[in-house]
């Protein structure tokens, strides 16, 4: 009789998602006393409008405490489908939009309709840390195609071409992107456009930083640059970083409707319906009033600007300003190879323990978005802090040898 009950060979594929696991290490060490600075979270410091925690206690008080719809309730979706009218000139009808538990669920419920055995994703890198586990949890092969931080991690086309293959199945998009903030150029939108109607491909188009740009113009997206692609695109969106709404876990995607129905098959033998009440929250947020990610993007401005010069201010250290979501990625790989107390920085992960067990200062290291030469901190939090934090960065790269 095995001591052990054996676990299914997709677990051992995975890790647990890395940034919730500093995020839980730097929770647990200031539970603890340690004075700790967390830039490993990726939430805006907000609260939730007033407006929408009302909405959401209403629901409660009005008995919408019981299943829905497994897509969502028709009241969101329709809102959904008419906030992408008013912003893109999109058209969706309410069957073609999915409401889901997060924007993460979203895109497990796309792999898990759309991915065959061997399919392969491209995904450029840096990269969200979860899109390659979530491709493999669905029997894919996610392919990871390397962005230049001399191109400010926009997407070179004739890169891309170099890493699709005839398996290639489809392509994730991330723009403004987590970890870099970066975005794609109209140009390489175009290209990349060009190449899934060649060839078939399915674009996943995630857009949650949207709202969150630090751009005079419109934000390139490629259904704007072609709008051909709009039968093999998927959408997806969600209430999280736009309405600071990270722990109501709504999501929603929008895309072809025989995408959605088989997408919403998944869903009905998963979760079911989203939670009821954070529903009608996000129903609240989507038709009421939108200024809330311009107050945001005010507060975030100059701390980003602060964040990028400090960090380029440091000898060997370069950083990308990022045009969107609240995040810094800057290059660390000149401190490599360097050490504290006879134990050698080697990589990125070593990097990010010695700020965390030195500075007292959480961050994520880059090896988990696909690009060790780097480390992500998040500046959805106050100035001080942050200046503080990045002291302490800089005293604690000072007793390196």
């Amino acid at each position: 009789m095995p001591d052990v009950i054996a676990l299914a060979s997709r677990v051992t594929q995975i890790a647990p998602s890395p940034t919730l696991a500093v995020n839980a290490k730097a929770k647990a060490l200031k539970a603890a006393g340690a004075d700790i600075l967390n830039f490993s979270v990726g939430e805006p410091d907000f609260d939730t409008p007033l407006h929408i925690c009302e909405a959401g206690k209403k629901a409660i008080d009005d008995g919408h405490t019981r299943y829905t719809a497994v897509p969502g309730i028709p009241e969101l979706r329709k809102a959904i489908a008419a906030r992408f009218q008013a912003d893109h000139g999109w058209d969706y009808s309410p069957e073609q939009i999915q409401v889901c538990c997060g924007g993460k669920h979203g895109l497990y419920n796309i792999f898990q309709a759309v991915i065959n055995p061997g399919d392969e994703v491209l995904i450029p890198a840096p990269y969200w840390v979860s899109y390659p586990p979530m491709v493999q949890l669905a029997g894919g092969v996610p392919v990871s195609v390397p962005l230049r931080e001399e191109d400010d991690f926009d997407l070179d086309p004739d890169i891309l071409d170099r890493y699709a293959t005839a398996r290639t199945r489809m392509i994730v998009i991330n723009s403004p992107s987590n970890p870099a903030g970066c975005l794609f150029s109209g140009r390489s939108l175009e290209a990349v456009g060009r190449m899934a109607l060649e060839r078939g491909w399915l674009v996943v188009t995630d857009d949650i930083y949207e709202t969150i740009t630090y751009l005079d113009s419109r934000l390139p997206h490629i259904l704007d640059v072609d709008p051909r692609l709009a039968e093999q695109t998927v959408v997806l969106n969600g209430v999280s970083k736009s309405f600071a709404m990270t722990g109501w876990r709504i999501g929603y995607c929008a895309g072809p409707g025989h995408v959605i129905k088989a997408m919403n098959k998944i869903q009905s033998q998963s979760t079911s319906n989203p939670c009821a009440p954070a529903q009608y929250a996000a129903l609240a947020a989507l038709t009421g009033p939108q200024d809330f990610p311009l107050t945001m993007r005010q507060a975030f401005l100059p701390r980003r600007d602060f964040f990028v010069e400090d960090l380029r201010s440091i000898p060997g250290v370069t950083c990308v300003n990022p045009r969107g979501a609240f995040y810094v990625f800057p290059n660390f790989s000149a401190y490599y190879g360097r050490s504290f107390q006879g134990k050698v920085i080697g990589d990125s992960v070593a990097l990010a323990d010695y700020f965390l067990d030195e500075a007292k200062v959480a961050s994520v290291p880059g090896a988990a978005f696909g690009a060790d030469a780097f480390i992500r901190f998040s500046f959805a939090t106050s100035l001080e802090i942050i200046q503080e934090g990045m002291q302490r960065i800089k005293d604690a790269l000072g007793r390196l040898s």
